[in-house]
């Protein structure tokens, strides 16, 4: 299993879609095995899920997310828990223990778009 975090100087970065950068963790067995910081590459908002597509990435743990993206990321197969804040590597560890605190309904707000749930970020498997 693959986990990526939005990411910037150890904290979850709050809006998905302006991420520069990734922290991808590596676990096995139900634990972190390695984990590495990934560039963006300037790459924004939906095209981002292609990314974490491509390093095949299974979860996604994010502040803010728009609607756009959590279409792109349910496309990919990817689960979203968004809504999360503080920092990367605990969040990680508390979302491995299953006490991770997120938003299932999570909305970006950081602009006037309107973002129309479609219930794809609700998916995520935890009762």
């Amino acid at each position: 299993m693959k986990v990526a975090v939005t990411y910037e100087d150890g904290q979850i970065f709050q809006h998905f879609g302006h991420t520069k950068k990734f922290k991808i963790y590596d676990v096995k067995d139900g634990k972190i095995v390695s984990a590495e910081v990934v560039d963006t590459n300037g790459i924004g908002h939906g095209a981002l899920a292609g990314v974490l597509k491509n390093l095949e990435v299974d979860t996604l743990i994010c502040g803010g997310i728009g609607g756009g993206a959590q279409t792109a990321l349910a496309e990919a197969g990817i689960k979203l828990y968004g809504g999360v804040s503080g920092d990367a590597d605990t969040a990680v560890n508390d979302f491995l223990c299953g006490n991770l605190g997120f938003d299932p309904d999570v909305k970006c707000s950081h602009h006037g778009e309107h973002h129309h749930h479609q219930g794809s970020c609700g998916e995520h498997g935890c009762h």
